[in-house]
């Protein structure tokens, strides 16, 4: 109770201020106009804020911070630079729980332990060591955050059961149910992820499914340390995903082929295997020297059953050909759009997204002004939410969209991830099939007007080819003319040289003889024949 009343407190000034967005003196008055920069500036303080609450509320942030559908501009950016901010636990601390999990010294147990972290989390703190003759890492839980996570979790959920009883009617209640379903995920997955043991059974499950996989790794768990609170991992050095730049402006790495492994890597997991890394982040994806993309991190991992993926793999293929009838079917399918949803008006949202989504030539700033623009003054309003068990899927887009435009302002995810999808859809397919009956669950592809779509991007891309090219040529011809003109204004300007030096030849030296006298000095003809 006292945790709910401090966390309360502190959101309080945030609430009034929102508050009073729509009636000046709470409960009447006119709204009071709010400038860009006021809500920057409170963006601001909503993520101190956050941050300052601690580690629960830090990571139902970061996932409330990839729900374009319940955080508005510039809200949505601000969470989005939520990071961990904890201090390290102490060694002493790191040692008595090591001690208390393997029942043995740290000195027993690995040849050399590195105390300063390699990493400090909210959850955890991760220690290079040496461990029978190989490196590894050794992942700490923090004393007593099973009972702080506790005690922000019902915070959380007593606070959240108030603002909807209070403010969650009429077009807010889609968004609170969004906010309920945020909550209702995280309170689920964060005991798991406190648990080590699931995290070791999940990468040992996620490694098993990429073996033999080129251009994939993830670390092999030494099964004989793994303990609730403790895990010992291959370690597996590398760069994060989100540091390449040096790499990519030097040509040692594709920056384009990068993000497209990433995809396939997430579509893998997502449609194939059933099996989803959950915390999808810049720093639980490496990159070796060789391009290897390592993956790191199982704590928050999601099984996803057959009927769900087939219900998702309908609706991306359904994207991808530009079917909005598909489309909007898929959304009522995934719970996206409410039962109750008005069809027609569905029809012209997906329509805007889709033609949006599928704009060729344009940065993902001017896709993001034309969905506010097109979009998201009636999407806000629309019974629209995303169902919890969607909500990291959103966080996975979320990551690529980051990446893609990271190294390409111009990256658009939609047509980017259209042909990785149609080259694994045998694989998807495979996947998706009854064992029994043997139906995948997924109508045909409609070829005509999936091509359609391709020769429309192919066409998008030799305009901007063109473009390039017509830039260039001109640029050519501008130099080209003007050397031209000033191999024609050579002679022309020694002439006028010239006949300017006859008509004004310089002037006499007065100390020197004139030509007369000089002449006069020259012996006679005569004289030099008789020489």
């Amino acid at each position: 109770m006292l945790r709910t009343l401090l966390v309360a407190l502190r959101l309080a000034p945030l609430v009034l201020s929102i508050l009073r967005d729509h009636r000046r003196w709470l409960w009447f008055g006119a709204p009071i106009p709010r400038t860009r920069a006021f809500h920057e500036r409170r963006a601001a303080r909503l993520v101190a804020t956050v941050a300052a609450l601690g580690p629960a509320f830090v990571k139902m942030a970061q996932i409330v911070g990839s729900r374009a559908d319940l955080v508005p501009e510039p809200y949505l950016s601000a969470l989005g630079t939520l990071h961990d901010r904890v201090p390290p636990v102490p060694a002493a601390r790191v040692r008595e729980t090591l001690l208390a999990e393997y029942g043995a010294p740290v000195e027993s147990l690995f040849e050399a332990f590195d105390w300063t972290p390699l990493a400090a989390a909210s959850l955890g703190q991760v220690h290079r060591a040496r461990h029978e003759g190989r490196d590894v890492v050794v992942k700490v839980l923090r004393p007593g955050v099973e009972r702080v996570m506790r005690a922000d979790v019902r915070a959380a959920a007593s606070l959240f059961a108030f603002a909807e009883r209070r403010w969650g009617q009429g077009k807010a209640a889609g968004h609170f149910r969004g906010l309920q379903n945020v909550l209702r995920e995280f309170s689920v997955r964060v005991w798991e992820e406190m648990d080590f043991r699931s995290e070791a059974a999940y990468a040992r499950e996620t490694r098993a499914n990429f073996a033999g996989r080129a251009g994939v790794k993830v670390p092999y768990v030494v099964d004989a340390l793994v303990r609730q609170r403790a895990l010992v991992l291959e370690y597996v050095p590398g760069t994060r995903i989100d540091r390449l730049q040096d790499r990519v402006a030097a040509g040692t790495l594709d920056a384009a082929e990068l993000v497209r492994r990433v995809i396939e890597l997430y579509m893998q997991m997502m449609l194939v295997d059933g099996l989803f890394h959950a915390d999808p982040h810049p720093g639980n994806l490496m990159v070796q020297d060789d391009g290897t993309i390592v993956v790191l991190d199982f704590g928050m991992v999601v099984r996803v059953e057959r009927g769900l993926r087939r219900r998702l793999a309908r609706t991306a293929f359904a994207g991808i050909q530009r079917d909005a009838e598909g489309l909007i079917d898929g959304f009522y399918e995934l719970g996206v759009l409410e039962p109750h949803a008005d069809r027609a008006m569905a029809r012209h949202l997906v329509d805007a997204l889709l033609d949006i989504a599928h704009t060729a030539d344009t940065t993902t700033l001017d896709r993001m002004q034309l969905v506010a623009d097109r979009v998201m003054a009636t999407l806000y309003d629309f019974p629209v939410t995303l169902p919890s068990d969607l909500v990291y899927f959103a966080r996975t887009a979320a990551l690529i969209e980051g990446l893609g435009t990271r190294y390409d302002a111009r990256f658009n995810a939609v047509t980017f991830a259209a042909p990785v999808a149609l080259r694994m859809r045998g694989a998807i397919l495979e996947s998706l099939r009854d064992p029994v009956t043997g139906d995948t669950g997924l109508p045909p592809v409609d070829w005509a007007r999936l091509l359609g779509g391709a020769a429309g991007q192919a066409a998008a891309a030799v305009v901007r080819a063109t473009r390039g090219l017509a830039a260039l040529f001109e640029s050519v011809v501008r130099e080209v003319g003007a050397a031209i003109d000033e191999a024609v204004a050579m002679p022309t300007e020694r002439r006028a040289a010239s006949e300017e030096r006859r008509a004004s030849p310089p002037p006499r030296d007065p100390s020197l003889p004139s030509l007369d006298a000089r002449r006069a000095t020259l012996p006679a003809p005569q004289d030099l024949a008789a020489d």
